[in-house]
């Protein structure tokens, strides 16, 4: 992940090659220069318990790659076949491009890169799921 900037708030959590690390008690930036580092920011991490939709389930993914609890190749066919999946369904322009940068960086190994792309989706896929329920 070469070139990776992460600003952290006070007392944030962020795991780094599975290391928790906490900020101190000011905001501070780390740069990642370690290239494939695996990094997953505990505020933005997903808990078992709220994979209850069809994004969270392929960001969920994603995720268990960067906490190094899921094998990388395993994965991506996993994550593969989750954003095929969810441009049936999505099909839109801003969230086709989304998931065409999701798609991409899974195949260039990038998981970090491919999850936030897919978190863009998020909000996309709450407001239609509160659509359907009225």
């Amino acid at each position: 992940m070469s070139g990776l900037v992460l600003k952290l708030g006070p007392k944030e959590r962020v795991l780094i090659n599975g290391a928790v690390i906490e900020n101190g008690d000011r905001r501070s930036r780390l740069s990642i220069v370690t290239p494939n580092a695996n990094i997953l920011r505990l505020r933005d991490a997903i808990h078992p318990e709220e994979v209850n939709t069809p994004v969270r389930r392929v960001c969920y993914i994603a995720q268990l790659v960067l906490s190094g609890d899921a094998q990388k190749e395993d994965a991506k066919l996993q994550l593969l076949r989750g954003i095929e999946q969810l441009s049936q369904v999505l099909t839109d322009h801003d969230s086709r491009t989304l998931l065409t940068s999701a798609s991409e960086e899974v195949l260039d190994g990038q998981y970090y890169q491919a999850l936030k792309a897919l978190r863009g989706l998020l909000p996309r896929e709450e407001r239609l799921l509160a659509a359907a329920r009225v």
